[in-house]
């Protein structure tokens, strides 16, 4: 094989921008194909922007069998993800979807389990992790120059929406169609990053989530979290869409230093000696390690969304490391769903979240979901990279 077809379920938002990127050329190996969506007016918008022979489907399973594509792209609402992707390892497609992986963790990791049993190259774009900015920081911590990790903090409040966002579509913050607000929606890359750029995942959750603080939604706009790990250090997630200006502040501290990322700025301060044992060697009362504040040049790339897909396809023509393999997925939505169940029952649940008790109570708040959208406009957004 020396040329991927590919074919895109899902014209919305981030569709429509995959299926331009895929159109104009800018993935090497990487043919357009095919499309499948049932929104009339999203095929004619294909029709019109792009320039290939693009094969248009309305049906999932004439997609999958008749379109002639070796991989899927999914670009659907949350929930399907799981669905669409485990119907296409099935037919012996490569898959790259969307982030979230899914809602609940539970169909996420038969997704996962279908992955594996297919041997298809399976990506999620969470393209942050291709941004040189947080390459960077998981090298100065994967390398062991920050040492063992005491505290993590990650205020991300900067992405801001106005209720016009919220009103463009009717599966927009709610649970049944979208499954949770900001963190599913603007912050799930950070918990990605959270856990990729550290090595650590939360051991547990102790969390609030405020659902339509600032805004006419029932999904959460505004959340705090306290986690703890396993070797005893403990961190905090704060998100928001309702502040402005907001703050996106990313702190690590180790027993060698501490890194800041603010601004698109990357800061390490670097001790002379562990703090840990400083502190058992000093003997002059007061008193702390030397520390050289190093200012760390990156260049910061927010988008990054052709790196993802170009490494999709060289890891399925050349063998190549996936930078976001599809089944990392789940760790973050791991998170998510602790941060919930723990709002939810008002107390800490520990991880991973009971996945049979996640989707009761999920299922709990559909049903008895009694909350109407006033004004509805059916928009399509110019997202330019953002969800």
């Amino acid at each position: 094989m020396s040329i991927v077809k590919i074919g895109v379920i899902g014209i919305g938002n981030m569709g429509s921008s995959h299926v331009l990127m895929l159109d104009e050329g800018k993935i090497k190996g990487a043919q357009l194909t095919a499309v499948c969506s049932s929104n009339d007016s999203r095929i004619d918008w294909v029709k019109n922007h792009t320039k290939g022979e693009v094969r248009v489907f309305k049906d999932v399973e004439s997609f999958l069998n008749e379109a002639g594509i070796d991989a899927v792209f999914v670009a659907t609402p949350h929930y399907s993800h799981p669905e669409l992707a485990i119907k296409a390892f099935e037919k012996g497609k490569h898959v790259m979807i969307e982030k979230p992986a899914g809602v609940y963790t539970k169909n996420v990791l038969e997704m996962n389990a279908a992955a594996k049993e297919s041997g298809k190259v399976f990506s999620i774009m969470y393209n942050q992790r291709a941004n040189p900015l947080y390459q960077k920081v998981r090298e100065l911590i994967q390398s062991g120059q920050l040492g063992e990790i005491k505290r993590t903090n990650w205020i991300v409040t900067d992405s801001y929406r106005p209720q016009s966002y919220y009103d463009s579509s009717k599966w927009r913050a709610t649970w049944k169609g979208e499954g949770g607000g900001v963190l599913l929606n603007q912050a799930l890359h950070q918990l990605d990053l959270w856990q990729w750029t550290t090595g650590y995942m939360p051991k547990r959750i102790r969390a609030i989530t405020s659902l339509g603080k600032y805004h006419d939604i029932e999904v959460e706009d505004d959340v705090t979290a306290f986690v703890e790990y396993e070797n005893g250090a403990t961190g905090v997630f704060i998100a928001s869409t309702g502040e402005a200006p907001g703050t996106n502040r990313f702190e690590i501290v180790g027993d060698r230093g501490k890194i800041v990322i603010e601004n698109e700025e990357l800061l390490f301060y670097k001790l002379s000696e562990s703090e840990r044992e400083f502190n058992t060697s000093y003997t002059g009362g007061f008193g702390q390690p030397s520390c050289e504040k190093i200012e760390i040049p990156v260049k910061c790339d927010n988008g990054n969304h052709a790196i993802i897909v170009q490494n999709w396809i060289d890891a399925i023509l050349k063998g190549s490391p996936i930078l976001s393999p599809g089944e990392d997925g789940v760790k973050a939505l791991e998170i998510s769903n602790g941060i919930y169940l723990s709002s939810w029952l008002n107390e800490t649940v520990d991880l991973p979240v009971d996945a049979d008790l996640y989707y009761e109570k999920l299922q709990e708040k559909i049903q008895s979901s009694t909350f109407e959208k006033k004004h509805v406009t059916n928009t399509i957004l110019d997202v330019s990279g953002t969800h």
